[in-house]
């Protein structure tokens, strides 16, 4: 198990600027675009698609991540001392919404990849009804695993000497260690991000072969495709790098070499909470939710297209799909 030693990090004085700078343009900009998106998810809640719901639920997760930033904030401005348990509470908070918002992205992926590759199937849309099942799981599972660390953490606080504890300066001991870390990567991102690649290519692959999409001038395919690689872009630039610091952390043991992985694990961790703020631009306001009014006309068109292409098959061919998810 990692120590909880605190070491000296150099350039202390930029590194508070760069983490104070971007934790506040997260907050403000994450909290202002995520409660916009729940309000108008909330004002459409009659017309509200299967795939909508797991982005009501990402919306309030994205809140809870940000609202636990200020404290950081303060941390990094050096304005004092912070209570050891207000920290605890709040980076586990920070850290359980995390990958709730991990997994409810790819639970979003997944129902769009099904929906898009398998529009005709009654199972599909019947499993698709199930969507809160889904975030209630996410729900109990992320909360279920934080309570057990939180609890923890208290105790070895309890027994540790005070001028070990600084915060969110110590080392993430527990999440090194290797029943935790290997859960983490497996259940936490490697599964998710497994899960995502698959229903991003069977998505490009239902989009490139729909007949509906090549054949109408109202759907721009490349466009689609372009979303849907920079969704998955930018899943990988938040998470990768924050998994990749956890393994070298586990990796290296001296004292010396955890002291200089402390400030790049915590670039990471603060490059993990951007998600928070750039998922409303990339889901949320490509939606049919967030189309409709702009949109209408082409939707509709869009959806008679499919359903023309679809009654005209033997209803055995899977790659005339439609476009809205």
């Amino acid at each position: 198990m990692l120590n909880s030693t605190c070491c000296t990090c150099p350039h202390l004085e930029r590194k508070n600027v760069v983490f104070v700078t971007v934790y506040s343009v997260v907050f403000i900009f994450g909290l202002t675009l995520n409660v916009t998106a729940l309000v108008i998810f909330f004002r459409n809640s009659k017309s509200q698609s299967h795939t909508t719901t797991y982005m009501v639920h990402l919306a309030f997760a994205d809140v809870l991540l940000v609202c636990m930033l200020p404290v950081r904030i303060y941390f990094h401005m050096e304005s004092g001392d912070l209570p050891q348990k207000l920290c605890d509470f709040t980076g586990l908070i920070m850290l359980s919404n995390m990958y709730g918002s991990i997994l409810l992205l790819t639970c979003i992926s997944f129902d769009r990849c099904i929906a898009v590759c398998f529009p005709l199937s009654s199972r599909v849309r019947e499993g698709r009804k199930k969507a809160w099942c889904m975030c209630l799981g996410i729900w109990i599972l992320t909360i279920g695993t934080s309570l057990p660390i939180y609890f923890k953490k208290e105790q070895n606080n309890s027994t540790t000497e005070q001028t070990n504890v600084t915060c969110f300066g110590n080392f993430p001991s527990y999440a090194t260690q290797t029943a935790a870390l290997i859960s983490t990567l497996i259940i936490g991102f490697g599964i998710p991000l497994t899960v995502m690649i698959i229903s991003s290519w069977g998505l490009v692959r239902a989009i490139s072969k729909s007949t509906a999409v090549q054949t109408s001038d109202l759907v721009d395919s490349g466009k689609i495709k372009r979303m849907i690689i920079t969704n998955l872009a930018i899943f990988l630039f938040c998470f990768l790098p924050y998994h990749v610091m956890l393994v070298l952390l586990y990796a290296y043991k001296t004292t010396q070499t955890r002291c200089s992985l402390l400030t790049p694990y915590q670039y990471s961790l603060m490059v993990a909470c951007l998600n928070a703020m750039l998922d409303p631009l990339a889901y949320y306001f490509t939606t049919e939710t967030f189309q409709r009014k702009k949109m209408g006309v082409e939707t509709t068109t869009v959806r008679k297209i499919w359903q023309t292409n679809s009654h005209s098959s033997d209803g055995n061919n899977r790659s005339r799909a439609p476009l809205t998810m």
